[in-house]
């Protein structure tokens, strides 16, 4: 199959998931075609020859106050659909990528061309810019308009129903973990580079948004540290950041936590990692602590929205209420004051993440992309 995929190209995980997938499905022979305004952060190399990258460029006019995205981006799936005979359409996120996907369809109907649209929801195009009352009639119509639709959890296919009219089935489709990539990469974890002996290593990746509650992380830590020599790794960037490093500058923990940025290096780091903490307010799935469990990393987490789905209280780590820091300090010392309790914890956080491996995911979406073909032709 020729497959586009329009997807965010940055270190959320929307885009990390589109592109692994993209990169999946080519090596097992499809076509895939990425579509975005820059090259994806997971495409280190075009070295694919199933791969193609296909930039949106979005031409500054003074005429506007802000630039056309949409416009520029129905236009280029135009261009790029025709002239590479793309069979499916797989856009992730209903705003604005779906919306653009179906003014595609409709330019491309008028030259006899029918292309099927799949569209996979991720969670903040539907609980924060979705359903706020200026675009819920726009993301209700890209969803309806869809010829088939995924999203990332059922708590996350819940929420879609109860804040919109949604007249289409809508298929859950878990995010996933390549572990053939991941045990490329896996060398010898040496930990000293980062903690001294004894020390214990807590990592949070995310990209530092309120939701994320980066405060609480840093508040989680002070709790343990203060019983548990340890060291905190800060991954991501984000408009939390900035209050983050004062208010670590303020307590003196400037040699306990580290703010690393964005990074590449994500399995180098978990690798050397002890505890994920992902105190979220929401969360459609948990992208991040699923990539923390392939490497055997136990979580300690809020119960926001999928997280539960991913994380299991009392087996791969524990679940506490939003912003219960007190559960989730108590929660974390019950495994690093106890060393054979959290190896215990890493061996099935690791076992639990195989459960969403990405070949059988894989599997699914040719399965839709198919399906979607389908509908199309009948």
């Amino acid at each position: 199959m020729n497959v586009a995929i329009v997807c965010y190209p940055t270190f959320g995980g929307s885009g990390v998931v589109a592109t692994e997938l993209g990169l999946a499905l080519s090596k097992r022979g499809h076509h895939i075609h990425f579509i975005t305004y820059s090259l994806p952060v997971r495409l280190e190399a075009l070295n694919d020859p199933n791969v193609h990258f296909h930039e949106v460029n979005v031409p500054d006019y003074p005429l506007f106050k802000y630039q056309p995205y949409e416009l520029a981006l129905s236009s280029r799936l135009v261009d790029v659909i025709k002239a590479n005979e793309i069979d499916v359409l797989h856009v992730h996120y209903a705003i604005p990528h779906a919306y653009a996907a179906y003014m595609a369809k409709k330019m491309l109907l008028d030259v006899g061309i029918q292309i099927p649209i799949v569209t996979t929801l991720h969670g903040t195009d539907i609980t924060l810019v979705g359903s706020h009352p200026f675009y819920r009639p726009a993301v209700t119509f890209s969803i309806n308009h869809s010829d088939r639709i995924t999203t990332v959890s059922e708590s996350l296919k819940q929420d879609t129903l109860r804040l919109f009219d949604i007249r289409k089935k809508i298929d859950v489709v878990p995010n996933f973990i390549d572990f053939e990539r991941i045990k490329s990469k896996e060398k010898p974890c040496e930990r000293t580079l980062l903690a001294a002996k004894g020390e214990k290593i807590l990592t949070h990746i995310s990209n530092f948004r309120p939701l994320k509650r980066i405060l609480d992380v840093i508040l989680i830590f002070e709790g343990v540290q203060s019983k548990v020599k340890s060291k905190l790794m800060m991954v991501g960037e984000g408009p939390e950041k900035a209050r983050a490093i004062q208010y670590v500058k303020e307590k003196g923990l400037d040699n306990q936590i580290f703010f690393l940025g964005n990074s590449n290096e994500i399995d180098k780091i978990l690798c050397y990692s002890d505890l994920f903490l992902l105190p979220s307010e929401k969360e459609s799935f948990g992208l991040s602590a699923l990539e923390a469990m392939a490497h055997g990393v136990p979580i300690i987490s809020s119960d926001a929205g999928g997280i539960p789905e991913v994380n299991k209280h009392g087996s791969t780590g524990y679940l506490s209420k939003i912003g219960d820091i007190e559960s989730m300090v108590s929660n974390s010392l019950n495994l690093l004051e106890n060393e054979s309790r959290l190896l215990q914890f890493k061996k099935q956080a690791k076992a639990q993440a195989e459960k969403f491996n990405i070949k059988s995911v894989v599997d699914i979406y040719e399965n839709i992309y198919v399906d979607a073909m389908q509908v199309i032709k009948y």
